[in-house]
């Protein structure tokens, strides 16, 4: 389970960074993991942290003008925001959010003590929304799901986060890699835009000429996919293999994916991570997961699932990664359940 909180930091620090150099393929959550990408074995399995978050309601923040739209906030400066405070400022009108529901936001933030709008802060000017949130009590804490859950879209809810006694606000760079502004109370404003079902699984038509000397899969009554390795002998090559064709969108190389997966070491079908033990799709950006990830999805639409055999030099090379042997080809099925 995430961390919410720590999560929607990330956004507001790459919001208040002059130089947005970390793609948002983690923001509120699901996303995919915390930081660049399961798929890259980073740390999707890392992400977890305390279930104890405690909200509590803060109050001096307005919102005024049309639901759904780019909201007028007001507040008198300074505010004295602390972490995990939230208000709620605009009702929505929209449907109602639902368990399972992917939800795509819209933000603003402000410095709490002068009231300014932070630059690159505002993602209404881009209609650039952020949709990794996915109402799963696996992939957000409880306190935020039931913050948000019954609510409506187009609803309208505020933030408070506070730097000021952290290490991190000192420091002239995040724990994301990219520089920070000096601001260290801020506020995330966030509006859900719209909603949709999240994909759990694959979903599409089977691939009938899969060839017969790759690796075999099959998958359990939920969709987890296990491996026979049907004596593969991998080679030096990448290998993308469609399973299931989805009739979703085509995923571009710079797509931010919500993805389940399973990973093996070809030598000996060992498994060496999966989002379906988790029990919560990761999401990451495409620019920052291995080369085999992104050349092998790259092109493929969202509902498919994809088999993909990569060699090292496209996978961590000399490099050991995380219980990964150094010079490892890496086998993946892969359920693409969005891109945007």
């Amino acid at each position: 389970m995430r961390d919410f909180n720590s999560i929607i930091r990330q956004r507001a620090r790459r919001a208040i960074a002059l130089v947005c150099t970390v793609a948002l393929g983690v923001s509120l959550a699901a996303c995919g993991s915390s930081n660049s990408g399961s798929s890259d074995k980073s740390s999707s399995s890392s992400s977890s942290s305390s279930s104890s978050v405690k909200l509590t309601a803060m109050t001096g923040i307005s919102a005024e003008g049309e639901l759904g739209k780019e909201p007028k906030v007001s507040f008198k400066t300074p505010l004295n925001v602390k972490n995990y405070s939230y208000q709620v400022l605009q009702k929505g009108n929209g449907d109602k959010i639902e368990d399972g529901d992917r939800l795509c936001v819209q933000q603003i933030a402000y410095d709490a003590e002068t009231g300014k709008q932070l630059e690159n802060a505002n993602t209404w000017t881009t209609n650039t929304p952020e949709c990794s949130m996915v109402m799963n009590t696996n992939a957000i804490n409880q306190e935020y799901y039931d913050l948000f859950k019954g609510r409506k879209v187009n609803t309208t809810i505020a933030f408070g986060f506070d730097d000021s006694s952290s290490a991190s606000a000192s420091a002239s760079s995040s724990s994301d890699g990219i520089t920070t502004a000096t601001a260290t109370k801020y506020i995330i404003v966030l509006t859900v835009v719209s909603k949709s079902k999240a994909l759990t699984r694959a979903t599409g038509e089977k691939v009938t000429d899969i060839p017969a000397d790759l690796p075999k899969v099959t998958l359990d009554k939920n969709g987890k996919p296990s491996i026979d390795m049907n004596n593969y002998k991998p080679g030096d090559q990448l290998v993308v293999q469609t399973l299931i064709k989805g009739s979703g969108k085509e995923v571009k190389d710079t797509d931010t994916v919500s993805a389940n997966y399973t990973g093996w070491l070809a030598s000996n079908g060992k498994q060496f991570d999966s989002s379906w033990d988790r029990g919560a799709a990761s999401d990451f950006s495409l620019d920052q997961v291995i080369k085999g990830w992104k050349q092998g999805l790259a092109g493929q639409t969202v509902g498919s699932q994809v088999l993909l055999i990569i060699p090292a030099d496209l996978a961590y090379g000399s490099t050991e990664q995380n219980g990964i042997p150094a010079n490892s080809t890496l086998v993946f099925v892969v359920d693409i359940l969005d891109a945007y």
